[in-house]
């Protein structure tokens, strides 16, 4: 990103520029489509640190005298909102930029002036000692300061609901941190008339907004549906997020150009796995196979574990259609129901997948273990395997833990058995057949064991928690959600993989090659100091939290408290962001010097990239640019992969949100209630907060609701207490409730006591 920095700033400066938009800036650079989204960040930050201005609405020029004057003591970053109106305000800079988090500015309600949620904004600090807003989350800790101008609009779009009051048409967003209604005139009338109605969900154009006084106003572009529909709510994500719905023909096209099956002619040259045992373990419901374990016994003890990834570089070539559609994409994004891929299907279900009974060719990183379980050997090397079985993480644990064969063939098949695969279940395997699989299940097992327990014992942060994950019917409604637990059988895929992406960074790092690398930095200690303060009113104590040691500490501790799953997600957001990077600068979580993302080039740009790098290393080419790519290259380059994968992780907590909310609303249809476990992990004057075991939906269960007794809070406040039966519902106590009400708008639950 720095030499596109150096670019810009050198165009705009040089003899004869006249100021232009950013679209006749990415003309004049010859920036390419696929890498717009990286201008558009380049710029914002160009424009938040003053190195440039905007002039004649949205032209650029270099900053002069007369201009810097007014915006003396300025500082520009991106307003976030929250419940109740105001806002945080943190000053802008690289996402994936290493060093100290900037301090936060807290903005009232009433000093947002015309900013909506997700705006770059100029604020203005307030003067040391002006009181705080009473609404303020965090008193005491951020900084009070004003909007004074909007610098960029986050959105030209947004998603919402149509209505009408008194004859007059207004959009209230879908998202509950835009807190302004847009007034928008009859969608049947105007240039640009749609069928939409009120009750429908529908995309607005906004319009310029400048004076806080006055409603926003917008014009209705298109019908999504009915509110609440399943497609509709589906298409509210595509827009909200600017995700792709297909690809476009020219991507297609290339894609079909592609062989239906491995030609015998591409494995010449490949290590031949094809008569070794070769295994996935993956989901139910995956259709993409990207990584296999190859197993080899080895004289003394020894094992010989081949990581086995998806050589998608084979096909997919720089300067291709296919590569500039999945480097814009940057990532697949898996929503509730259905995925958006990064690959067209015949790739990332087909050509590319490691499906039973397939020639597949892959990258692998090979390592030798003695029989201490010790990694004696680690190459690199193009293979060409022959999945021998498609393993579920379900069936995977049974043949761990289950010595009863027939139990074992009785499991459930994957939800996808037949996609692509001409394998045999596990039912229709003898029982050496199935001995023989469960030895290799359960040796992988002790290896993955050994290397997760050095890796705790060395200081890795034990982050992995539960998820609850939302199955739909065929209409695509929410029917049924999973508590998924991290066991034993994810364990032993994700030690292999982190074994695989640690070797493969240590080799480009120590041979000097540009690369990508996946960095996590060191967290901000004032964060860790509020995070501590949090813990210490909730009875947990924490040692100093920028001593490792403490936060392995602190991780064990939530294992077992009532608030667990809260705190521990409270930790995740007071670490800072992982990102891609050209320069090898380790990673926090995992306490390596050395890490990369290696293994899912089916579903990440960036390991396909880290493929193409690696490739030149068994080539033994070095000419300063490994895999095609300098160094600026790659720095961009992880710049728009950061911003793309945040994007997505965006996306699917929305998907899981919506869903989440739809699954209790049809609740309350039911002539029956379902009863569900809940845990109670705080107690309010308005009543007790509640986590469901199983969907880790959060609730209130509103102390007005409370019928069976009066309640009066405890004198610790950690209870409600029955005035009369001294029934004490306090924090930790497990009870069962029913869904009472839901608000999709505002994306609450309320529970009763069953």
């Amino acid at each position: 990103m720095h030499a596109l920095r150096e670019a810009i700033l050198e165009h705009v400066s040089s003899a004869g520029y006249r100021p232009t938009d950013e679209a006749g800036l990415a003309r004049a650079l010859g920036i390419s489509r696929n890498r717009r989204r990286t201008l558009t960040h380049t710029i914002r930050l160009l424009l938040s640190t003053g190195a440039l201005r905007r002039v004649q609405g949205d032209r650029l020029a270099l900053p002069d005298s007369a201009s810097r004057a007014p915006d003396e003591g300025l500082i520009v970053g991106r307003i976030a909102f929250r419940a109740g109106g105001h806002a945080l305000v943190t000053p802008q800079r690289a996402i994936n930029a290493p060093g100290p988090a900037p301090q936060a500015f807290f903005i009232p309600a009433e000093d947002t002036d015309v900013a909506l949620h997700g705006d770059v904004v100029a604020i203005r600090p307030a003067a040391a000692g002006r009181p705080r807003g009473r609404e303020h989350e965090r008193p005491g800790l951020d900084p009070r300061a004003r909007v004074v101008r909007v610098v960029e609009r986050a959105r030209t779009t947004l998603v919402g609901h149509l209505k009408t009051i008194r004859h007059a048409f207004y959009v209230t967003p879908d998202d509950p941190r835009l807190v302004h209604d847009i007034s928008v005139p009859d969608p049947a009338s105007g240039p640009e008339p749609t069928a939409a109605k009120p009750g429908d969900k529908v995309v607005v154009r906004l319009l310029e907004w400048r004076e806080r006084s006055r409603i926003p106003e917008g014009r209705v572009i298109e019908r999504l549906g009915e509110m609440f529909a399943p497609r509709a709510e589906l298409a509210g994500v595509y827009r909200k997020f600017n995700l792709a719905e297909s690809f476009p023909e020219s991507v297609l096209a290339e894609a079909a150009a592609l062989p239906a099956v491995v030609p015998p002619e591409a494995a010449a040259g490949r290590e031949d796995y094809r008569t070794i045992p070769v295994l996935t373990i993956d989901p139910d419901d995956a259709k993409d196979f990207d990584d296999a374990l190859s197993f080899e016994e080895l004289p003394a003890g020894a094992l010989r574990i081949g990581v086995h990834i998806a050589d998608v570089s084979s096909y997919v070539r720089p300067g291709t259609a296919l590569d500039a559609e999945a480097q814009r994409r940057g990532n697949s994004t898996y929503l509730v129901g259905t995925v958006v891929p990064m690959l067209p299907e015949k790739l990332s279900n087909g050509l590319c997948s490691l499906v039973e009974g397939q020639d597949r060719l892959c990258r692998a990183v090979v390592l030798t273990f003695d029989r201490k379980g010790r990694v004696t050997e680690t190459r690199f090397a193009a293979t060409v395997i022959r999945s021998r079985k498609r393993l579920t993480y379900r069936q995977a644990y049974g043949l761990l833990f289950t010595d009863d064969l027939a139990a074992i063939r009785a499991l459930p098949l994957p939800a996808k058995h037949a996609t692509g695969s001409t394998g045999r279940a596990l039912s229709s395997l003898d029982d050496a057949e199935l001995g023989q699989l469960q030895h290799i299940v359960r040796r992988l097992w002790h290896l993955a064991e050994g290397l997760r327990r050095a890796r705790m014992e060395g200081g890795s942060l034990d982050l992995d928690m539960p998820e609850a994950k939302i199955f739909v019917d065929a209409e695509g409604f929410a029917e049924r959600i999973e508590r998924i637990e991290h066991d034993e059988s994810h364990q032993l895929i994700e030690e292999f993989m982190l074994a695989a992406n640690e070797a493969v960074a240590r080799a480009t790092r120590e041979q000097r090659r540009a690369s990508l690398y996946r960095v996590h930095d060191e967290p901000d200690p004032e964060k860790l100091g509020e995070l501590r303060e949090l813990l210490a009113t909730l009875g947990v104590q924490a040692g100093d939290l920028t001593r490792r040691p403490e936060v392995v500490r602190l991780l064990e501790q939530l294992r077992t408290h009532a608030q667990g799953h809260a705190l521990r997600t409270q930790l995740l957001r007071s670490l800072k962001r992982a990102a891609y990077r050209a320069s090898p600068d380790g990673h926090y979580g995992l306490n390596k010097s050395d890490y990369t993302h290696f293994t899912s080039p089916i579903r990440r740009y960036s390991d396909l990239v880290v493929h193409r790098v690696l490739a030149t290393l068994a080539r033994g080419n070095d000419d300063g640019a490994s895999g095609g790519y300098s160094r600026s290259e790659l720095e961009s380059l992880g710049e728009h992969l950061s911003l793309t994968e945040a994007n997505s992780q965006e996306a699917e907590r929305e998907s899981q949100k919506i869903k989440l909310l739809e699954f209790f609303e049809r609740e309350l249809h039911k002539r029956v209630r379902s009863r569900f476990p809940a845990l109670i992990t705080d107690v309010r004057p308005q009543g007790l907060f509640v986590e469901l075991t199983e969907s880790m939906a959060y609730g209130l269960i509103s102390a007005s609701s409370l019928s069976d007794d009066t309640y009066l809070p405890s004198s610790d406040g950690r209870a409600l207490v029955g005035r009369r039966t001294r029934r004490r519902l306090g924090i930790g106590s497990v009870v069962e409730v029913r869904v009472a009400a839901v608000d999709r708008f505002k994306r609450l639950i309320d529970f009763r006591l069953a």
